[in-house]
């Protein structure tokens, strides 16, 4: 059993679905597609949520039904003459999502289980109409519901994977109900209430890896819009290096310093399995790519460049002037996790301790607890940039002109939090 996984640039239009075709009717072994929302839909059923929650029902329902358009744009393309049958499935689940929206301007429902009840269709909406041209292309499949197959918590927006009961759940019904090709969906998954859940922001990644690991996957390939592993990102550096062998240690060590080509959570329940990793670009399937695996014939060789966007530097100084790292740490994280807030660099004083942490929709609250005990200062709108492979050229040619609000150093890797 392997495991293919396409996100959403892969999947954005007709073409890119005709293409996910032929790439999967080149494997003739058992395998399981997961597949995320088409293009950027995970942003336009956001801002839907955002406008059911505000009262702004024009806005919402012109939101729906470019959703819909641009759905149907793409049913139509790959079937000019019309299926009814996929019709009609988008149009059931597209009236689920107005339903949901509807009650909340009158219910205004908690931000975040609503959030995951709406945008979780963005996949299911996806792999049906995946699963139904691998059929019309002779890829006989069966399209798995995640949200009822991968068990989660309830900590809605961030759901934690109950991994004994999901692969009890996922072999369960795939022994009863035999295939070569299975279609699964990415990123969400459903509480054993039946509640429909979302793993973060994405997610997709980590489902691949989570569905390989309960099936023993011989492999899980991720199909991108780019060679494979680049030294850095091609958007930012003209001249970029493919990174062709990386060991599960450099991948965790790139993806939490804000590498966007691999999502962090993705690599631990490969790594407990010793399952490789492939990156493949999807418009060359038969280029190398890039793969992630326990060991590699030599380290990498080039500098690494990671810049982590959106990015805010918070300062937390004792109202006293006492020693803020005496009895304040515990607090502080205890504080940081509460309200899920992502750290990628910390740093401490005798008096003060600086967090720099991700731009979210919860930072305003933790701000706000946290001024209670502490003086609290932040800045926003900055970029982290991390620098693995460094010499002081390097370091010098990146950073020079730029207005440094924090650093750190090691023997091998420089961190800066910059003023953009």
């Amino acid at each position: 059993m392997k495991v293919y996984k396409f996100g959403g640039a892969s999947v954005k239009n007709a073409a890119g679905v005709r293409n996910l075709a032929r790439i999967v009717a080149r494997e003739k072994g058992e395998l399981v597609v997961v597949v995320s929302a088409m293009g950027k839909t995970t942003n336009a059923l956001e801002r839907l949520v955002s406008l059911s929650l505000t009262g702004e029902e024009e806005l919402m329902l012109r939101q729906l039904g470019d959703i819909r358009d641009y759905h149907f744009g793409i049913v139509s393309e790959l079937f000019p003459a019309g299926h009814t049958f996929i019709e009609n499935k988008l149009e059931a689940m597209l009236g689920q999502i107005l339903a949901c929206c509807k009650a909340a301007l009158v219910e205004k429902p908690e931000y975040d289980e609503f959030y995951d009840s709406v945008v979780s269709f963005g996949e299911l909406m996806s792999t049906r109409i995946v699963s139904y041209v691998l059929d019309r292309e002779g890829t006989q499949n069966i399209c798995l519901d995640m949200t009822k197959l991968l068990v989660t918590d309830d900590t809605y927006r961030e759901a934690r994977p109950e991994m004994e009961k999901s692969q009890h759940s996922l072999k369960s019904f795939m022994e009863s109900n035999p295939a070569r090709v299975y279609v699964a969906q990415g990123f969400i998954g459903g509480t054993e209430s039946g509640r429909r859940t979302t793993l973060g922001r994405e997610g997709s990644d980590y489902s691949a890896a989570l569905i390989a690991n309960m099936l023993d996957a011989e492999s899980v390939t991720i199909w991108k819009d780019v060679p494979g592993i680049l030294n850095a990102d091609p958007r930012l550096i003209n001249e970029t290096t493919l990174i062709h062998e990386l060991t599960y240690f450099d991948a965790v060590e790139l993806a939490y310093s804000g590498a966007q080509v691999i999502h962090p959570k993705t690599i631990r329940p490969l790594e407990n399995k010793h399952i490789p990793l492939y990156v493949k670009p999807f418009m060359n399937p038969e280029a190398e790519g890039s793969v992630i695996k326990d060991t590699t014939a030599k380290p990498i060789d080039v500098p690494v460049f990671i810049w982590r966007k959106n990015q805010v530097l918070v300062t937390l100084r004792a109202k006293d002037f006492s020693f803020v790292l005496e009895d304040s740490l515990n607090r502080l994280f205890e504080t940081i996790y509460r309200h899920r807030l992502k750290v990628s660099m910390i740093q401490s004083s005798a008096i003060t301790v600086s967090v720099c942490v991700d731009k979210s929709r919860y930072l305003e609250a933790a701000l706000k607890e946290l001024s209670e005990d502490y003086r609290v200062t932040f800045n926003e709108g900055l970029s982290l940039l991390t620098i693995r492979g460094t010499t002081p050229e390097i370091i010098a040619q990146h950073t020079e002109g730029k207005t440094i609000l924090l650093s750190q150093t090691t023997r091998r890797t420089a961190r800066y939090v910059i003023k953009e």
